[in-house]
């Protein structure tokens, strides 16, 4: 059987299994007035019937003259604000704004003509502490990838399921931790029965992902040619030993294309698994259950899947069916019931990541902004672990570091007082 989308097969039956499922009633929430004291049955199942119906022609939608806005001006320019997004003091960005309007009609000219070709990825080795290959792309190229994904990324949005949380607007680490706390405690009724979780990735995901398979699944919902054509030069310009495999760890349309391509695992999992209490970050993903057995069960069909539909395979020594009460490992946390650690592990990486930043601060290369903005992530996500004391002592040692800068949300919370 050739690859069909698990977001596209058997859109009928799926969508009466997509009303049982909380992340479907929680895509309608805010636009159904379903009420479940609501003695009118007829007006309950009308309404139903109006979701039912909303998600099958969401599931079916395609996409065909999309290539105009993406090439428009005001596309690029948008674009082009994005990329630039604390890297305003990098020598790339500033040259590249010498002559900001002709770079950007230069761009859209190459686009409308389709003589628009990537410059070579600049790769990179980091280790914090595993050690990664970085891949970057040229800060032209980078203002395309935000231009495209401006365009498809809130078309794949609206079909993603309610519990994958990265790169995602209105998600992330955060959310995901809470989400995972509530799982967490939903399936075993309050820590007062034993229970399990499938804790899984990926195996070399980013390097495995198969080009073919890929432009497959996007073209079920994209069906401009031009906007095809994009995606695939995007794609062959991360040259690897295999070819038509691998994105670059660090381009923004890999992260968003790593989300499209696992929708398919997710679809699956919700759809044909049934799994409730599922999360998916990325390629890391845990499964919640009562059962032992159930879990395994579920591993070897999750691999099976992966294997036929989408070329990849689940990691053999990361795949792990743990017991909940004994703390669970997630997003560089240890979580347990009644509290939260953060792993020792996150915190090295933070510290080097802060470390750089500052050293990029002191010869000119990146502004108090981009620091500020860093340490307030940082300190909401950390804020879910017990490390009120190492959050006091960094915090007083940046203050004395940079008791004479102000930020741009700092200045802007302060004129909005007065």
């Amino acid at each position: 059987m050739t690859l069909e989308s698990y977001a596209e097969l058997a859109v009928l039956s799926r969508v009466k299994g997509l009303l049982a499922r909380a992340s479907a009633l929680n895509n309608f929430n805010n636009n159904s007035n379903f009420n479940a004291n609501n003695r009118n049955v007829d007006n309950n199942n009308r309404r139903l019937r109006g979701i039912a119906q909303h998600t099958e022609t969401t599931l079916l939608m395609t996409y065909r003259d999309l290539w105009k806005e993406l090439c428009s001006y005001d596309n690029l320019f948008l674009a082009y604000k994005k990329a630039r997004k604390h890297k305003t003091l990098k020598h790339y960005v500033i040259e590249f704004e010498k002559n900001l309007e002709d770079n950007l009609l230069t761009l859209q000219v190459e686009l409308q003509l389709k003589s628009y070709s990537p410059k070579p990825l600049e790769t990179f080795i980091i280790r914090d502490p595993k050690t990664r290959k970085i891949s970057k792309s040229d800060f032209r190229d980078r203002i395309i990838h935000h231009a495209l994904c401006n365009i498809i990324e809130p078309i794949f949005d609206k079909i993603f399921i309610y519990d994958s949380y990265a790169n995602r607007l209105n998600k992330g680490t955060l959310k995901a931790i809470d989400r995972f706390e509530i799982f967490m405690r939903k399936v075993s009724q309050n820590n007062t029965i034993t229970c399990y979780a499938l804790k899984a990735d990926i195996k070399h995901y980013f390097e495995s992902v198969n080009h073919k398979l890929l432009l497959e699944i996007i073209s079920k919902r994209i069906k401009d040619k031009n906007v095809l054509w994009l995606i695939k030069i995007i794609l062959d310009n991360h040259k690897t030993d295999l070819k038509g495999r691998g994105m670059p760890l660090g381009n923004l349309t890999s992260q968003f294309f790593a989300n499209v391509y696992l929708n398919e695992l997710d679809y699956f999992i919700k759809n044909e698994l049934l799994m409730k209490y599922y999360i998916r970050y990325v390629d890391d993903f845990v499964i919640f259950s009562k059962s032992r057995n159930e879990l395994k069960m579920f591993e070897e069909k999750i691999n099976i899947f992966l294997k036929e539909k989408l070329d990849i395979i689940l990691h053999p020594e990361k795949t792990k069916i743990l017991v909940l009460d004994k703390g669970i490992g997630f997003l560089g946390l240890r979580i347990y019931y009644f509290y939260k650690l953060l792993k020792k592990s996150n915190l090295r990486k933070f510290k080097n990541k802060l470390s750089r930043l500052i050293f990029n601060y002191d010869n000119k290369k990146t502004d108090y902004d981009t620091i500020y903005d860093f340490l307030e992530g940082w300190i909401a996500y950390s804020k879910n672990a017990n490390t009120y004391k190492l959050r006091k002592h960094i915090l007083n040692h940046l203050e004395q570091k940079f008791s004479g800068e102000i930020s741009t949300k700092e200045l802007n919370r302060y004129l909005k007082e007065q």
